[in-house]
């Protein structure tokens, strides 16, 4: 009789086997997490290339620090973070700063009607790539990673207010970008 195994079992022997410098086991962890921590990098920056490079950076230094790795957390948590926290280091070495973005800087790029759900996603994806770098960083760590405003804060060494306003301000032009794009979709502009 063929023995059950829990899926996490398989999970917990190849970290296993990853905190013992098995490559396999690192490129087995690669190939199960890669897709969903490039969508994860991908949110941060707008460049393909550049957010697999950022991934790839990621990755090598979670397998440096897989010892560091405690399984009381989910091991994609785990790795989820490493990937925002190079995500943002990328950013910063790119603009230098999280200051407060003007709305004289912020370009909407019109985009035609769409009809599925991939490509609805698109536009909206399409639309907070737009976004200015602060608020779309905030944005980001704020609706689609969980961070509140003192965790945000901390990580981007900003206040809590700038946090907050640059949230509201990413909302804002989120809100006007969908709605200019409905309106032209349904023929009322």
């Amino acid at each position: 009789m063929a023995k059950i195994r829990p899926i996490n079992q398989k999970i917990d022997e190849l970290i296993r086997l990853a905190k013992a410098s098995n490559h396999k086991a690192q490129l087995a962890l690669y190939d199960k997490y890669s897709n969903k921590m490039l969508g994860v990098c991908r949110q941060y920056i707008k460049n393909l290339q550049f957010a697999e490079d950022v991934m790839i950076t990621a990755f090598h230094k979670a397998f440096v620090n897989i010892n560091k790795y405690e399984p009381y957390g989910s091991f994609e948590g785990w790795l989820r973070r490493i990937m925002v926290r190079e995500s943002i280091s990328y950013l910063r070495i790119q603009k230098n700063q999280f200051n407060v973005v003007e709305i004289e800087d912020y370009h909407f790029i019109q985009q035609p009607a769409r009809t599925t759900l991939n490509d609805q996603l698109d536009v909206i994806q399409n639309a907070i790539d737009t976004l200015p770098i602060g608020c779309k960083t905030v944005f980001n760590l704020y609706v689609i990673e969980g961070y509140k405003h003192y965790e945000i804060a901390d990580l981007l060494t900003i206040s809590i207010g700038t946090s907050k306003s640059q949230l509201a301000h990413a909302r804002k032009l989120l809100q006007n970008q969908l709605a200019n794009l409905n309106s032209e979709s349904n023929g009322t502009e």
